[in-house]
């Protein structure tokens, strides 16, 4: 399929992040005094930060604004995305592909701009994306199609050209509820999600050298 737009998420689907996601939360909460739930994963997987802070204030009482628990929350990732994550394997090569076929790409992503702006200026690929979004900025997690239509316009593509890229099954369901064309990316950390992931996308990739056979 020949596209001329790309909505990429970023953590699992562009960038081998998504380990140091599946317990920051609980690295937070501990290293505020608390004692997190054995399922806090479950909980925030779908979130944005503001989401979480928000859910950290109801759920254990933290009683500090919104802004300093996200404050805190990016002082404890920043080291990663500013000096260690990378890139999944054959990210770039797809990217540097896209670019060349003219495929206008942006991000859209969980995580906040200045944390993603500094991983894509270390691995050297700010310059293949027209624009980045964060949930933050469009106001929703990815249990909102917003942050998705947001993304469009960035890019100024049609929905039927354009293609979302993500790893995680709410994203990828909240996607297609609104008519993108999406396709998903395999991450380990949604292998228990796969076979329902696989039914709800329009393409499953276990890596982005498989694109080829789905251009047509």
């Amino acid at each position: 399929m020949k596209i001329k737009g790309a909505i990429f998420d970023f953590d699992g689907t562009l960038l081998d992040s998504m380990g140091i996601w599946l317990d920051l939360g609980e690295r937070y909460l501990k290293w505020k005094g608390l004692t997190p739930a054995s399922n806090l994963y479950e909980h925030l997987k779908s979130l944005s930060l503001l989401e979480a802070a928000q859910y950290f204030q109801k759920e254990y009482g933290l009683l500090i604004s919104e802004k300093t628990i996200i404050g805190e929350i990016n002082t404890l990732m920043e080291n990663d995305y500013r000096n260690t994550l990378l890139l999944k394997d054959s990210a770039e090569g797809f990217l540097r592909k896209l670019k060349n076929a003219k495929v206008k790409m942006v991000i859209a992503t969980a995580i906040e701009r200045p944390l993603v702006e500094a991983a894509l200026n270390r691995l050297k690929i700010a310059d293949y994306f027209c624009g980045i979004i964060t949930c933050s900025e469009a106001g929703f997690g990815k249990d909102s199609p917003k942050i998705f239509s947001k993304a469009l316009e960035l890019l100024d593509t049609s929905k039927n050209e354009t293609v979302v890229f993500e790893d995680a099954l709410h994203a990828i369901q909240t996607a297609k509820s609104v008519g993108f064309l999406v396709a998903a990316v395999y991450d380990k950390s949604a292998e228990i999600d796969e076979e329902e992931i696989k039914s709800a996308a329009d393409w499953y990739l276990n890596s982005f050298d498989e694109w080829e056979m789905n251009e047509g």
